[in-house]
Order: C-alpha cells, then structure tokens, then sequence
C-alpha cells in the first residue's frame, strides 16, 4: 500500500493489509520471551479455547507501529499512547486488515488521537484502541 501523502486531519483515514507467518510467530516468541505454548505448540494449542495457535496480540498489533514509522503519518512519528482491547484471537497465515481514523488533530502541539483497529476476512473487528500520535509535519 502507498504512503499517505495527503495533509492528515481529522476523518483522515488510512488501511494495510497484512498477515503474519508461523515463523514469524516463532520469531516474535524468541524476540519477547513469550514463549507460551498457545502460540508454539499445535497439540496444546488444540485443547485451548481456540483449538488452534493464536499470535501473541503485540505481534498483531505492532502493524500500527510499522504504518504510523513508515506510512501514515509516515518519517519522524513519535508513538506517544495505544490503548488496546482484543475482541477475537488472531492467526498465523490469515490476513487481516488494519484501518486508521484519525479522530481528533491537535494542530497546535503536532499530535493526532487515530482510531485504531484491526478487521478479519468477515469484516469483524478483532482489536480496536486509540493512539496518540506527534508528527511536526502536522500543521
């Protein structure tokens, strides 16, 4: 998907698609330390309420900070807040989409709150939050 290169203001929006691979779970569990079976082991993850691995929710949720550094607002984003709630597991090999609304804009002090959440293939939100973000490129 393309930068943003309109000016952000509010009802801005933006959307990425995006998915992760189990090796991408397996590397996010060396990384952090969170190493529970949920995410690792098919057998455990089988007798969970899931019946099958789930990602860790930060790995999930780490595409906001990828598209507020690189796409929207873009170069020089400072991540100041993310209130997060997990409605829906999320899983390896499936694609989600992450959509961006930019709810109120503090020209004033460069900083934008955004709406933040995540869409499975039905449309279901499987998280949603706040962020607060800065940018000087905010006028």
């Amino acid at each position: 998907m393309p930068k943003f290169t309109e000016q952000i203001k509010k009802g801005s929006t933006f959307r990425e698609s995006f998915a992760y691979t189990q090796n991408d779970v397996d590397r996010f569990a060396e990384i952090s330390g969170d190493k529970n079976p949920i995410h690792l082991d098919e057998a455990y993850a089988a007798q969970s309420i899931f019946k099958r691995r789930i990602i860790h929710g930060y790995l999930g949720t780490s595409v906001f900070s990828k598209v507020f550094a690189m796409d929207f607002p873009g170069e020089g984003t400072i991540y100041l807040k993310q209130d997060l709630k997990f409605m829906k597991p999320m899983f390896a090999d499936t694609q989600y989409t992450a959509v961006f609304e930019v709810i109120e804009h503090m020209q004033d002090r460069h900083r934008a709150l955004v709406s933040t959440y995540i869409l499975n293939n039905n449309n279901e939100e499987v998280v949603t939050g706040e962020a607060l973000i800065q940018n000087s490129k905010f006028l």
